[in-house]
């Protein structure tokens, strides 16, 4: 009766885990479609409507310092569900459609975001120590999948509504309410990030670990390139003659072709000693994806390249995921390295929405951002070959 009990907890346990994904990026990802009409609304220019979506990746990089420290205090599971309070509250927040409300309410989206993204990780490797990849597939899986649905959907619900843009970005309270109620039998839980590893295993080490810095930067570079074509993709593949609704479902088209990356690179990674040859293969893919956008005319050619890019975006963001899983030792260096990597990686990714609108104001054209992308993709790479080593963070021990 007991393992019958615990079984159904651990069900429970990756539903809630799988409904937090699912709101872990659609209020993001759902911007960038409509942000022609966010912008011709309220009358901003291409670089303050880039900082639409940079803004909640600067949330991301202050909180995600803090939210492993919330954990501690409260319980993982408590401020699990405190940050999806934030993320609802952000939400209505941003969609009263005034310029004041649309920034404070995209920052507390952020907030909201940020602690779901930096303690699940810790929430995985404490219950399932021994299958990291799995779960870490099924939850980033979940996360990309909404991700996409985001993408897609945006243009249709501003179009077929009166409110416009406004109800296409209060839609996702619906399901930010959801995940709410199907957390809360995780509150009973109170679980505190603790180590049970006598080794170097505090932040101050974590953050001298060049291991934990090169996984920083593999999550960082990658989530700068997420968020840029997130933003701007549609405004791109616009340039090249491809109308705006159509370019709207070719940035979910993206986040879609990834899915099957997101899920097998996580299962792949968690079987390998070293993940430096997956890296190089993912860089490589990213890669011919950008030099397709700067160079390639034709729509099946363009889409080509989409699709290229889709994949590598999906294989990167859960590779990244996991790296965080794979190079701790236990459920309070994942949460101190998942904090690391998020709050540098995403204040690293900040400058990317908002560089890349203001470079195109300043340009009016599309060749210096994906020029900048092209070394992104390259640092990014090295990065990850390093972070793909088979060691521990902090102690750099080698694993056994």
């Amino acid at each position: 009766m007991g393992s019958k009990n615990i079984n159904i907890s651990k069900a429970l346990l990756i539903i809630g885990i799988i409904f937090v994904a699912f709101n872990l990026r659609p209020a993001i990802t759902s911007v960038g479609p409509i942000i022609e009409l966010i912008r011709s609304d309220l009358g901003i220019s291409n670089g303050v409507a880039g900082f639409i979506t940079t803004l909640p990746l600067i949330s991301f990089a202050l909180l995600s310092i803090l939210a492993p420290k919330i954990g501690q205090m409260i319980g993982n599971e408590r401020t699990i569900f405190l940050g999806l309070l934030v993320l609802c509250i952000g939400i209505i927040t941003r969609s009263l459609g005034f310029m004041p409300t649309l920034f404070l309410g995209t920052l507390l989206v952020g907030v909201g975001v940020a602690i779901g993204n930096v303690l699940i990780p810790s929430i995985v490797k404490l219950h399932f120590p021994l299958k990291v990849g799995i779960v870490t597939s099924i939850y980033t899986t979940s996360m990309n999948t909404l991700a996409a649905v985001g993408s897609g959907v945006s243009i249709p619900l501003a179009k077929g509504q009166s409110l416009g843009w406004k109800w296409a970005l209060a839609f996702w309270t619906v399901l930010a309410v959801i995940a709410m109620i199907i957390w809360l039998p995780q509150l009973r839980n109170n679980h505190k990030t603790s180590s049970s590893y006598s080794g170097p295993s505090s932040n101050g080490a974590m953050w001298r670990s060049s291991i934990a810095w090169q996984v920083t930067l593999f999550m960082g570079l990658q989530s700068f390139l997420f968020y840029c074509t997130v933003a701007w993709l549609p405004e791109i593949l616009e340039s090249h003659g491809m109308q705006l609704s159509i370019a709207g479902w070719m940035v979910s088209l993206m986040q879609l072709v990834g899915l099957p990356t997101t899920f097998l690179t996580p299962v792949i990674a968690n079987r390998l000693k070293s993940q430096k040859m997956m890296v190089c293969v993912i860089g490589i893919v990213y890669l011919s994806g950008i030099m397709g956008l700067m160079f390639v005319k034709t729509n099946i050619l363009l889409i080509l390249s989409i699709i290229c890019i889709g994949v590598a975006q999906g294989a990167s963001i859960s590779l990244a995921l996991t790296m965080i899983g794979l190079r701790t030792k236990d459920s309070r260096q994942a949460a101190n390295l998942s904090g690391m990597a998020q709050s540098i990686g995403y204040l690293l990714a900040a400058i990317g929405p908002t560089l890349v609108g203001f470079l195109f104001d300043y340009t009016q054209s599309w060749v210096t951002p994906l020029v900048i992308f092209i070394v992104i993709s390259i640092l990014m790479t090295i990065a990850g070959v390093g972070a793909g080593r088979n060691r521990y963070v902090a102690g750099e021990s080698i694993q056994t």
